[in-house]
């Protein structure tokens, strides 16, 4: 797995994700839930990962989609 994007925007992670699924690319959002451990400040990024095969695909249509 390789990360493709961090962020602590939910709603950009969402969209990252929402994009690559369309195009088939599984992605997963690792952290969403240390803001419990952190007491909700989202202090902490969101990574989202997908397959070291679809790394260079996703990062290409994240940045045409205007994700990155």
């Amino acid at each position: 797995m390789k990360e493709i994007f961090r962020s602590n925007d939910p709603v950009q992670l969402s969209f990252a994700e929402a994009v690559l699924k369309a195009e088939g690319i599984e992605a997963i959002i690792l952290d969403q839930h240390m803001s419990v451990m952190e007491g909700s400040l989202g202090v902490l990024p969101r990574r989202l990962m997908v397959a070291d095969a679809d790394a260079h695909p996703a990062r290409r249509l994240l940045e045409d989609a205007g994700a990155l």
